[in-house]
């Protein structure tokens, strides 16, 4: 019975998945702007893009920066604001 108070205690504080959701874009389709949009982000930005597709309802391109590293870039949907930027290690290629 303790064990069980102290799992809903935590559970009552920390429900599942609230750390999960910073990383998630919930926005509805009709505020989303088009991926032409995004493509033209990354053009300013100097990024030359392999792919962008759709993840936890953010975009998120995939590409190299102007030095030619591989980068991971994830977009609000809407307000096309920069939510993070990852480069990848290039070693695997």
């Amino acid at each position: 019975m303790k064990t069980t108070l102290t799992i809903l205690t935590f559970l009552a504080v920390f429900p599942a998945g609230a750390a999960l959701a910073e990383d998630d874009c919930f926005v509805p389709m009709a505020d989303w702007q088009p991926r032409e949009a995004v493509t033209r982000l990354a053009d300013e930005n100097g990024w030359t893009v392999r792919r962008v597709k759709i993840d936890d309802g953010c975009y998120e391109i995939d590409g190299r920066d102007a030095n030619g590293r591989r980068i991971e870039v994830t977009v609000h949907p809407s307000t096309l604001e920069i939510l993070e930027l990852e480069f990848e290690d290039d070693e695997d290629d």
